[in-house]
């Protein structure tokens, strides 16, 4: 289930003795936590609820928690942080975790007691029988990172639940401007509901005002600039990152590393592989490969390696010479103008 189908369930039925909560996405799994103690009234949370680390704690201690019984209060909520143990992971750490404790308690949870696991990882080891058991044991709750129309949907959800309007131009902002990282764009609500709090309705002139673009997303205006041979833009969008106290060799690294997963985008996509694969391939959000996708298109491979290739030569000057750092962008984007212009 996701985090709205466990804030029903809990709502309107009798909370199960154990959850797993899986998955990378941060903010959902501050969601869910947020769900759980949302159960212990506020003036027995000190009391009857436990968090514990296990990184930093021992398995047992989280289960003795477990077992004992909720004080002056009907539940008690233990949750336990980072269980690397079901993962393939391995920590060099003192701590022992009890795995044989574990099994016995998942066999026979305690009634008054909801164990959740809160596991910010990808997948679990499902080869242990361990995880085996928990998987059988708990309700799994999905905290992986939302894709692009996921993120829209759980956005416009939550401003409807405060009664806020978000135009469809100034969606379109903040899924641009954040990458369509729902985290990041859950970040900016609150300051985006405080400027528009007496209409209720949300424009992208205020999403232009408040959210900033993330620094990729500033270079990815300076990647179509380069590709368009736009030298006048070009230089101008390089010199506002000067502007903006962006160190030079980071600034040429987010380049480098824009143009080589363009590259990887082109080659990939000419064998075949859909927007999902290559999200799952290439390990990156598929909204990057959206992009990607729509930028390539237009370019040809030799293209996007005869830039690329030029930006390594700045990388390399940067590191070896003193030169100004506009001038070696200057002098890059005259050559690269120059070279061949054959479209894809």
């Amino acid at each position: 289930m996701d985090i709205t189908q466990l804030s029903n369930q809990l709502k309107t039925k009798t909370p199960a003795m154990i959850y797993l909560v899986l998955g990378t996405q941060q903010v959902l799994q501050q969601q869910a936590i947020d769900e759980f103690v949302s159960l212990i009234p506020a003036n027995e949370q000190v009391m009857n609820v436990g968090r514990y680390d296990m990184e930093a704690t021992p398995l047992a201690v989280a289960l003795d928690d477990a077992m004992a019984a909720p004080f002056f209060g009907e539940r008690r909520l233990v949750l336990i942080n980072k269980p690397y143990f079901l993962t393939g992971e391995k920590k060099h750490s003192k701590i022992e975790h009890d795995l044989n404790s574990l099994k016995k308690y998942l066999e026979h949870p305690e009634p008054s007691t909801i164990l959740v696991f809160t596991a910010p990882y990808e997948k679990l080891d499902g080869r242990k029988a361990i995880v085996k058991l928990l998987k059988k044991s708990a309700v799994l709750v999905d905290a992986a990172p939302l894709n692009e129309q996921q993120a829209r949907q759980k956005i416009i959800q939550q401003l409807a639940t405060d009664d806020f309007e978000l135009a469809p131009a100034a969606l379109d902002e903040l899924v641009q401007r954040t990458n369509a990282d729902y985290g990041m764009m859950a970040a900016n609500l609150t300051k985006l509901k405080i400027l528009a709090y007496q209409e209720k309705k949300i424009s992208q002139k205020m999403v232009q005002a408040l959210v900033p673009q993330s620094l990729d997303e500033n270079v990815f205006d300076l990647v179509t600039a380069v590709l368009q041979r736009d030298q006048v833009r070009a230089l101008d969008l390089y010199r506002q990152l000067l502007v903006g106290q962006q160190p030079p060799l980071r600034i040429n690294a987010v380049l480098v590393s824009q143009f080589r997963l363009l590259i990887q985008i082109k080659v990939l996509s000419k064998r075949g592989l859909s927007q999902g694969s290559l999200a799952s391939q290439l390990n990156v959000h598929p909204y990057r490969i959206k992009i990607g996708l729509k930028t390539t298109r237009g370019f040809s491979l030799k293209a996007l390696e005869d830039a690329y290739l030029g930006l390594l030569r700045i990388e390399q000057s940067l590191k070896t010479t003193q030169r100004d750092p506009a001038l070696l962008f200057q002098l890059f984007m005259l050559q690269y103008s120059q070279q061949n212009r054959k479209r894809a």
